[in-house]
């Protein structure tokens, strides 16, 4: 793979702001689905909520360059679909040339800051959805965390609500990330048992005044496909931060794919930094996952 030229991003940065504004609209682009109509995307949207960590390592996030070269990696295997990132990130790959002909998938919420009291009022701080339509973004992505003892949760209901209407307005499909989740020792926790994701899934399913346009990005769980039975819409399987064998991943993934509605993986810091730090034999024993013929 060619080195990325970060001396000529960081100038464009000083010099030339304006040649961001037009490198996602101006690449190379695909259908959402085609072929096998599944789907690989990357994530890499953890960044701007605070949440740099994989793992064991609480910083491992926190260098842009090396982020950007794994993400480098990935972009340039085969069965890799696309990316989910934010703006700033987004810019430096489109600029860097690294998304021609893939998906790119905006985070909305970045609000909800890791840690933060307000952590579950988790407000649009990313992408609107107009600046996603003008800038050439395919995908829309909202994270609904649902704690029934915070009031946070409740302006984070509204504005998914109000995200899901205007993604169907502007015909763009918009995956939202559902969990029903509680404070541990102050910190918020996602409830993965299979009610309390059963649970996620009817509260997300229902917002907004047509889900016509929506997806879910469901965590794999235990009984998943008494999970993926309570909903008809097209689901993406994530994979969150690594806690099992990279093996016990796979199996985990591979078993979910199997299952009826789900449309392919986004995965991120479980093959961004893989315990064996390859990358690309990460990420090809996940393409093979979702696209057999890779």
């Amino acid at each position: 793979m060619t080195a990325l030229n970060f001396e000529r991003l960081r100038q464009l940065r000083a010099e030339d702001p304006g040649r961001f504004a037009s490198a996602l609209s101006s690449r190379a682009r695909r259908p959402l689905l085609s072929g096998d109509g599944k789907l690989f995307i990357v994530a890499a949207d953890h960044p701007a909520r605070g949440a740099l960590g994989v793992g064991s390592q609480p910083m491992a996030m926190a260098n842009r360059y090396e982020l950007l070269e794994r993400l480098a990696i990935a972009l340039s295997r085969p069965g890799v679909d696309g990316v989910l990132a934010t703006a700033d990130i987004l810019d430096d790959l489109a600029v860097l040339g690294l998304l021609e002909g893939k998906i790119a998938v905006g985070s909305i919420n970045r609000g909800g800051l890791r840690g933060a009291a307000f952590e579950l009022d988790d407000r649009v701080t990313a992408f609107g959805l107009e600046s996603l339509k003008e800038r050439g973004i395919d995908f829309a992505k909202v994270l609904l965390r649902i704690d029934l003892s915070d009031p946070g949760t409740l302006g984070t209901l509204e504005m998914t609500a109000r995200a899901v209407d205007a993604a169907a307005a502007l015909r763009m499909p918009i995956m939202i990330e559902p969990f029903m989740s509680h404070r541990v020792n102050g910190r918020v926790t996602n409830d993965l048992s299979p009610d309390k994701v059963i649970h996620s899934i009817a509260i997300a399913s229902g917002l907004g005044s047509t889900s016509a346009w929506t997806w879910l990005k469901l965590p794999a769980v235990e009984e998943m496909d008494r999970v993926l039975n309570a909903t008809t819409l097209p689901t993406l399987i994530l994979g969150g931060d690594p806690s099992g064998s990279q093996e016990e991943s796979y199996a985990s993934w591979k078993k979910c794919l199997s299952l009826p509605g789900v449309r392919g993986l986004v995965i991120g810091r479980a093959l961004l930094y893989p315990k064996d730090a390859d990358v690309a034999s990460a990420v090809d024993t996940a393409a093979a996952l979702v696209h057999s013929a890779c």
